[in-house]
């Protein structure tokens, strides 16, 4: 089996060499394609070795000799850079953690239950995945203000709750797809429909499960806007802190230090999507449109 194995992947790659020799007009433009996205990445690692005196100059310097890796230091002393980090993995824990189930108890619903205006309904959260956030970001923020929840971690919560549209309709395409007669036999044995959606649904959806949690919690950790504006800076996230937080006397911004934090802030996510990859392209693999 091992001798098959290798002999297939040889033959794989012998035809991908084959392909990349009959097509190089296509292998220089995927090419630059990867310098263009690479770039952004190198700048922000050489202005994060940069000291002050290398930023100011008019001479660019691709790479600092000797490099300053003490900016790293700096960055996460200048100010509480893990207490922002701990608010922002709280906030974000919460709002993934609840979308979550909630998106897949809805989710559900629309994929194996019955009922009068269940296509309207689904019509309409179609169309919510149209409305650009921002749109509704203001109508938000006056109706928080109104119930007194500015400056708290609750309107997170009851976004959580509700659901994202998105996620509903990754979650009802993925149930959809499951087979009838395992709910059918649950039923014959006397379960209830929560019961079938904990005990069979959700047992089998580690996939999408994956997939919606790292939406929701990457969604959350890089958002800039919505903890700006419905937040106080004693419990801001990180993403707000790192944009207000590194200024030198004269209030100017220090460059290099953000774009310390900036990596340091990145890590997270970066950790998250390696042990998830599995299943978070599995579960886009298997929630398609059915």
């Amino acid at each position: 089996m091992t001798t098959t194995r290798a002999i297939t992947t040889a033959g794989a790659s012998s035809r991908i060499r084959d392909r990349v020799r009959s097509r190089p007009g296509l292998v220089i433009t995927l090419t630059i394609i990867s310098v263009l996205l690479v770039l952004p990445i190198a700048l922000l690692i050489i202005t994060a070795l940069k000291t002050p005196e290398q930023l100011s100059t008019t001479d660019f310097i691709w790479f600092p000799i000797p490099p300053a890796f003490e900016n790293f230091v700096l960055a996460v002393t200048e100010q509480p850079f893990f207490v922002y980090a701990a608010n922002s993995f709280f906030l974000s824990s919460i709002s993934g953690v609840l979308t979550t189930f909630f998106s897949a108890l809805v989710g559900y619903g629309f994929a194996r239950l019955r009922g009068p205006g269940k296509n309207f309904l689904f019509g309409v959260l179609i169309s919510m995945m149209l409305v650009p956030g921002i749109v509704t970001l203001i109508p938000t923020y006056l109706l928080f203000a109104r119930i007194g929840l500015v400056g708290t971690y609750w309107p997170w919560v009851l976004w959580a709750i509700a659901g994202s549209p998105f996620l509903i309709f990754l979650y009802r395409q993925f149930f959809a797809g499951l087979p009838r007669e395992l709910e059918e036999a649950a039923t014959l044995d006397g379960c209830s429909r929560f019961g079938i959606f904990m005990r069979i649904f959700i047992p089998m959806s580690k996939p999408i499960i994956v997939t919606v949690f790292v939406l929701s919690f990457t969604g959350v950790w890089g958002d800039f806007i919505t903890p700006n504006l419905l937040l106080n800076y004693d419990n801001t996230t990180l993403a707000v802190a790192l944009t207000t937080g590194y200024v030198n006397d004269q209030g100017f911004p220090l460059n290099n230090l953000i774009a310390a934090a900036s990596i340091l802030y990145v890590i997270p996510m970066i950790i998250v999507f390696i042990f998830a990859q599995r299943s978070y392209v599995a579960g886009f693999s298997t929630s398609g449109i059915k």
